[in-house]
Order: structure tokens, then C-alpha cells, then sequence
């Protein structure tokens, strides 16, 4: 599949790509976290971005450190981060020695929104306006020059990942020249727990917000804590449905 990123596709070669993409999937399913790192970098090099949030998906920079292979880390800075949050950005940094690419929303629809609607808008008429602004137009611009992406997305996060798949055709976004984006989720299959474990295991650094009762953590005005027992999305636009808890980044598939 190499080289194959990098050209735009056809309409009329767009069922053998997504044909090749079932196998790749196929092929990557019963791997480990660290092997599906490790292929997806064997196959696009630096023209794969890695998704950093400042939640637990810093195991994926982690992983991508053990293969010695390049790597880039970008992060969608939204300007709403928690301060704890962009003091665990600078850790990652120091402790990897790397620079994460902060991508960041554009000032000019930021400051028509917050004239508009004021900085709060979002409790009263829900965060996708917000999200569109601050995340989803700045990834779409971002990964348009990239050939895929990595997130730690898992399925057992919520309803709306349910059928969550290793690898994947982004269906939202495209990369470079407007050629399908291919979109790796090497931590689908696995659960908080084992992410946990290897996060003490490699004495990976976290986000102090965790031991704060955080669990999925986003911009400080849409993320609180959670009770025991309680989902750990369900600290995230608490005020809607379970079923609107994604800001656009990541668009379920339908069945």
C-alpha cells in the first residue's frame, strides 16, 4: 500500500481502495497496540500525524517512541484548555523531546461566535457550533496535508464507537491533493484498564486532571470530573445526550 497515500483516487478506484483497506484492517486486527503503531509509521512515515488531546492517548506517542522511527504528535489548541492540561503538553514535550504541532482555530470566527454568543454559548444551544470553530475546521485544514492520522479512540467509549475499526477511510475528512485520509485507531480493541496499566508500566507522564476524577478530558468548560460508577464520557457535555457526545472529529459509521 505504500506510495498509494499521496495520489488523489478516482471515483472509479475507490471500491479497489476501500477493498485494500478491508484487508489492511483485516490483517491488523489481532495485533497489538504497539505493532499497529508500528505498521502505520512503516507505511506513511511523517506524513501520518499523531492525535494528542492531553488525556490518556499519550500511550500512542509512547508506542510510536519504541518503534525509533520518526514520528509528529499534533493537538488541536482550542484556546478553552484546562492550565493543567497545557502543563501536561509541556511534560510530554520535555519528556519525549519533541514539539507537539499546536493547531489553532481561526481568530477571526472565534471572535464572531464569542461577539455573537458570548463564551458560553454552548449550555444553551449545545457545543457542535463551538466545536465546529475551535476543532473540526482546524483538524480538516491540518490533516489536508497529511496522508493519515492516528487517534485513541476505543470502542468501549461511548455508543457512538461502538463498531469501532483499527484502520480506516476517514468518512469526514480528506488528506493530501483531496485523496482518501486513512485514519488508525490502534487502540480500539482495548479497554481504560489496559491502557492504564501500560501507562504505569512505561511510566508514561499524565495529565494531573486523572487523579482529579477526569477520565476523557476536553476543554475545561465542557469536562468535569466523574462520580464512581458513572461512564467516563459522561464528564463531557454533560448537559446532552449520550448519543451527541462527539464534537465532529470522529463521525460514527453507519450501519
Amino acid at each position: 500500500m505504500k506510495g498509494t497515500r499521496s495520489r488523489s483516487v478516482h471515483a472509479g478506484a475507490t471500491e479497489s481502495y476501500m477493498q485494500e483497506m478491508r484487508d489492511l484492517a483485516e490483517s491488523l486486527r489481532d495485533l497489538s497496540p504497539g505493532a499497529i503503531v508500528e505498521r502505520a509509521l512503516a507505511e506513511h512515515g511523517t506524513e501520518l500525524g499523531i492525535s494528542f488531546s492531553g488525556a490518556e492517548d499519550v500511550l500512542l506517542i509512547e508506542l510510536a517512541k519504541q518503534t525509533g522511527r520518526a514520528f509528529r504528535v499534533f493537538s488541536l489548541e482550542t484556546g478553552r484548555h484546562h492550565p493543567k492540561t497545557l502543563e501536561f503538553f509541556r511534560g510530554v514535550e520535555e519528556h519525549y523531546g519533541i514539539r507537539i504541532e499546536y493547531i489553532v482555530p481561526d481568530s477571526a470566527d472565534v471572535q464572531a461566535l464569542v461577539r455573537h454568543k458570548g463564551l458560553f454559548s454552548f449550555y444553551q444551544d449545545g457545543h457542535t457550533e463551538c466545536c465546529n470553530i475551535r476543532k473540526v475546521e482546524p483538524l480538516r485544514r491540518h490533516l489536508s496535508t497529511l496522508t493519515a492520522w492516528m487517534t485513541g479512540q476505543r470502542r468501549d467509549q461511548s455508543v457512538t464507537r461502538s463498531e469501532l475499526e483499527v484502520v480506516e477511510l476517514d468518512g469526514t475528512f480528506s488528506g493530501k491533493d483531496a485523496a482518501p485520509l486513512v485514519k488508525y485507531n490502534p487502540l480500539a480493541h482495548v479497554d481504560l484498564d489496559y491502557v492504564w496499566a501500560s501507562i504505569r508500566g512505561f511510566e508514561v507522564p499524565f495529565n494531573e486532571l486523572h487523579a482529579e476524577g477526569y477520565v476523557s478530558i476536553g476543554c475545561g468548560p465542557c469536562t468535569r470530573p466523574i462520580l464512581p460508577g458513572q461512564h467516563e464520557r459522561e464528564g463531557r457535555w454533560w448537559w446532552e445526550r449520550a448519543s451527541d457526545k462527539e464534537c465532529g472529529l470522529h463521525v460514527p459509521k453507519k450501519s
